[in-house]
């Protein structure tokens, strides 16, 4: 699903914007390398393998999954991803997801787009509830949900496949401020 009024972030080099096809290399450029990956249960072996995900994104159908491309505000490039998927309008809830490629690690950027992503699902979306899946592996996805307040709830044990394999998982959620 597209978003008609894309959330703005306070970074000073990137921005949100709804994810295109043309986007696709560049996703894929950053996705491949195994540092990326390696916390993940992305199982890709070229850039046309995501282009059953921009199926999804460009539906307009109840509950598809949201993406938005974090991009750097001067080349409008494809730098990282942060959006929404498992959503369900009738429990008012979705699941968190997000990358991003590695020279933009430890830069604020991802955390200020997936708080941006937040609030617009809190009080766009209506969600009262946003979760994350984290493998139980990926130290710094667990130290970002813990900065942006998600509270870790259980263990989620051969939860999803990783690479052919079963992978354990930790559940996070945060809940609409006028719930929690």
């Amino acid at each position: 699903m597209q978003i008609s009024k894309v959330p703005e972030i306070s970074h000073k080099d990137a921005s949100l914007r709804n994810i295109r096809r043309s986007d696709a290399a560049a996703w894929y450029d950053y996705l491949k390398n195994p540092e990326v990956i390696r916390h993940t249960s992305w199982n890709l072996s070229a850039a046309k393998d995501l282009l059953p995900q921009f199926d999804a994104y460009e539906s307009n159908a109840p509950d598809t999954p949201i993406r938005l491309a974090i991009a750097i505000r001067e080349e409008d490039r494809l730098v990282g991803t942060v959006g929404f998927h498992t959503i369900s309008s009738i429990n008012r809830s979705a699941e968190i997801a997000y990358d991003l490629a590695p020279e933009y690690w430890g830069k604020g950027v991802m955390q200020v787009a997936a708080i941006a992503l937040c609030q617009w699902g809190f009080q766009q979306a209506g969600f009262n509830r946003i979760q994350a899946t984290v493998l139980e592996t990926n130290s710094h996805s667990i130290q970002l949900l813990e900065r942006m307040g998600f509270e870790r709830e259980g263990y989620l044990r051969a939860f999803r496949m990783v690479r052919g394999s079963p992978g354990n998982f930790w559940m996070y959620a945060c809940l609409h401020p006028d719930i929690a």
